[in-house]
């Protein structure tokens, strides 16, 4: 989903005229008559990633609208307007907590820039608040990125498991986030104030399973030099979690199912057990139920476990949510190697979004951190993703696809190249295509009848939109025809938008 921005002016000229530069930029426009529509939709269940505020307003000024959302805690970047560009009025909206500062009445490229370095810093921010809070254990829901609906309802499967002491099971693929899903339970639960403790069962050596996790006592075994409390101890009153629990060997599974029946653990060495008090949230990446019938796992102990079933799905079925992890990915590593990286071009994005990702979130964010090393400018290109274009060479030597259509792309935005290659990742032959989907387009229909030119014309000139972000005078240059052509083209199809040129702009006194 592109980027959701408020707009808040109470002169409805500048409201079109703003809504229209932030749809052609690529962005969602939300409309706020007024200071007072604004606070109730920034307090509200709605979530915005920048606000464009009027400086002056009848009934809530824009001054007032930063009071109130510096009350409520609220981070969202704030990019003022005003019509009186005067360097106090600057340092008031700056001191007051605006990100930028534009002056009436705004050109489309001065706000695409601001609206880009605000999204940019603010998920900087984001990702410094996101790592803080994962530190201190209070992770919560919002802090998962995402804008996909099959992940929405994951997040809200979670939620109802957060307020409950129920054992939860994690299921996922190898780097899908089951961690941060486990860290978002605990941080939005009861028990958020107390530890969060995460153990990989699996990177744990057979011999010294039961000694970390119930832990011994000093001499118990040779080398048990000192004692130590073990991981359910060091949980207790808060979440233990077991990361790939189904690499626990058979010795191990027994004494956690002890553990989780008696609410108490049995130190090795130790004369009598300890009580604990821990929220059991284990992941695992493989097929339990599968793994209990051929006897690798217990039977009990699966159903210990599996009380609540929580299914992450991999990054390859909500490819939507790419463009969101990039951007996060970017701002931090662009920080953190101390380059200048603003954004990345559409073709380095579709080839992102068209990659099937078998390592999930993970590989792509070691994709991004290699791109922003090798990166000598400002924007990532396909020249920084050699591995993947690597993996996607001989797609242009394939057949295209029998797609009956390409898809229809309603809005232009960054994630245009995303839902194309969704669409195409979803056609019968996607199995046997490599990742590069890209600007194809289909001359039949579904009864293998060529389609009409009205139809073809038609998709092309939405998708050369979206990948030109709603630069029209660019589209129009590309496609090779005037302007006005193009407008009325626009028209013809149900896409009617003003001309980039438009209309004089009034004078306005907000």
């Amino acid at each position: 989903m592109p980027e959701r921005v408020l707009i808040v002016d109470d002169d409805p000229v500048q409201r079109r005229l703003l809504e229209n530069m932030v749809t052609r930029a690529g962005h969602n426009a939300v409309i706020a008559e007024g200071g007072d529509a604004a606070v109730a939709l920034l307090t509200g269940a709605d979530r915005f990633d920048a606000v464009v505020l009027d400086l002056v307003m009848p009934d809530l000024d824009g001054l007032g609208v930063l009071a109130k959302m510096r009350e409520a805690s609220l981070t969202t970047p704030v990019i003022v307007q005003t019509a009186h560009g005067g360097i106090d009025n600057v340092v008031t909206a700056m001191r007051a907590g605006a990100t930028d500062f534009v002056v009436k009445p705004v050109g489309a490229e001065r706000l695409q820039v601001s609206l880009r370095n605000a999204l940019a810093a603010s998920a900087l921010a984001g990702e410094l608040n996101r790592i803080k809070r994962s530190r201190t254990g209070t992770l919560t829901f919002r802090d998962i990125v995402t804008r996909s609906a099959r992940m929405h309802a994951v997040i809200r499967t979670a939620e109802k498991a957060a307020g409950s002491a129920i054992p939860v099971l994690i299921e996922g693929q190898s780097g899908v986030g089951k961690e941060l899903v486990a860290r978002a339970i605990h941080g939005t639960g009861d028990r958020r104030a107390k530890p969060f403790v995460a153990v990989n069962c699996g990177a744990i050596p057979d011999n010294l399973v039961e000694s970390i996790l119930f832990g011994h006592e000093k001499g118990a075994f040779t080398g048990a030099t000192d004692r130590h409390i073990g991981k359910f101890v060091e949980a207790s009153g808060g979440t233990l979690f077991l990361d790939e629990v189904s690499e626990l060997p058979p010795a191990a599974q027994v004494k956690l199912l002890r553990a989780i029946q008696e609410n108490e653990v049995e130190p090795v060495g130790a004369r009598k057990p300890v009580r604990v008090d821990v929220r059991i949230i284990s992941a695992t990446n493989r097929d339990l139920i599968t793994d209990v019938m051929q006897g690798r796992f217990r039977e009990d102990l699966f159903y210990r476990l599996h009380v609540f079933p929580i299914n992450v799905p991999p990054l390859a079925e909500r490819p939507e949510d790419i463009p969101e992890l990039v951007r996060h990915f970017l701002a931090r590593f662009a920080a953190e190697e101390g380059k200048r990286v603003t954004g990345m071009s559409p073709e380095a994005l579709t080839l992102l979004c068209a990659y099937r990702w078998p390592g999930n979130v993970r590989q792509l964010e070691n994709a991004v951190f290699r791109a922003v090393v090798l990166v000598d400018g400002s924007e990532i290109g396909v020249a920084e993703f050699p591995q993947i274009t690597q993996a996607t060479q001989g797609a242009s030597a394939l057949p295209p696809p029998p797609i009956a259509t390409m898809p229809i792309l309603e809005s232009p935005s960054l994630e245009a190249p995303c839902i194309a290659a969704t669409a195409l990742a979803d056609s019968p032959a996607a199995d046997s295509l490599p990742a590069v989907l890209y600007a194809r387009l289909a001359l039949l229909d579904a009864t293998g009848d060529i389609r009409p030119l009205e139809e073809i014309e038609g998709e092309v000139i939405r998708f050369a939109i979206a990948h030109y972000r709603g630069q029209m005078s660019e589209v129009a240059r590309r496609l090779q025809i005037g302007r006005s052509t193009l407008y009325r083209k626009l028209d013809s199809l149900g896409l009617a938008t003003e001309p980039e040129s438009g209309p004089p702009q009034p004078v306005v006194n907000g």
